[in-house]
């Protein structure tokens, strides 16, 4: 087993190597989250590109619909022009004309609705081959962030395996009394369970520790707890 002056500075190590730990966890713990929010701007893009065909979609079934009034139409127009050449008074001439004048009013509201229909449709449409265009340059950029954030991601697991393994490997070297106290603060205190003193000043807590105290550090011979925030504390130039 180490001497205490070894344990302690075995401590200072694994205390980096927890905290290295625990910001590697911390962004593994992002990673779900960064894609997740990537394959949402992908889904945005693709919800907007259906929207859009959709609305070309309902457009088109309306331009088929008027096209089918608009031959109707002229069928009626075909018909009422047929009439007059059967007509034998000139109210009945008159009523004709009039039917006649109607049908072609109609039509041409027709005619006037299905070119903005397609005028809608060629601007729908337009919008839509931007949009695609746009979309495969932002899937490409998208795919290549996810790709670097999960190769980082497996590097982390890696280094985090590493990281654990020399815990392990350490640990053993410090006495199970030392290594209990150690824990307990470390959950006690979130984390830090071991600061340098400096000057007389706990670097945990920033508070002066008794001069006697300051200076049995330097012996190394035990354990020393901070008065104030109970963390182990060690002379800090070591």
């Amino acid at each position: 087993m180490a001497n205490m002056k070894e344990q302690i500075e075995i401590l200072i190590h694994l205390q980096k190597i927890e905290t290295q730990a625990g910001k590697i966890n911390f962004a593994l713990a992002g990673v779900s989250k960064k894609i997740a929010a990537l394959d949402s701007e992908i889904n945005s893009y693709e919800n907007i590109a259906e929207e859009k065909k959709s609305f070309i979609d309902d457009l088109r079934k309306k331009y088929r619909a008027s096209e089918s009034d608009y031959q109707t139409n002229l069928a009626f127009l075909a018909k009422s022009q047929d009439k007059l050449t059967a007509v034998k008074t000139n109210k009945e001439y008159q009523s004709v004309l009039k039917e006649i004048d109607d049908i072609k009013i109609k039509s041409s509201a027709i005619e006037e609705e299905m070119l903005k229909n397609l005028d809608a449709i060629e601007t729908a449409e337009q919008e839509i081959t931007k949009l695609k265009k746009e979309f495969l340059l932002i899937k490409e950029k998208i795919n290549e962030e996810k790709e670097i954030i999960n190769k980082e991601a497996e590097q982390n697991r890696i280094d985090i395996t590493v990281l654990d393994e020399e815990k392990n490997n350490i640990s053993k070297k410090v006495s199970s009394e030392v290594m209990a106290k150690y824990n307990m603060l470390k959950e006690f205190t979130k984390g830090m369970a071991i600061a340098p003193t400096i000057d007389s000043i706990c670097q945990g807590c920033n508070m002066n520790i008794p001069p006697q105290m300051y200076n049995e550090l330097l012996r190394f011979d035990s354990i020393k707890h901070c008065p104030h925030c109970q963390r182990i504390i060690y002379w800090g130039k070591l």
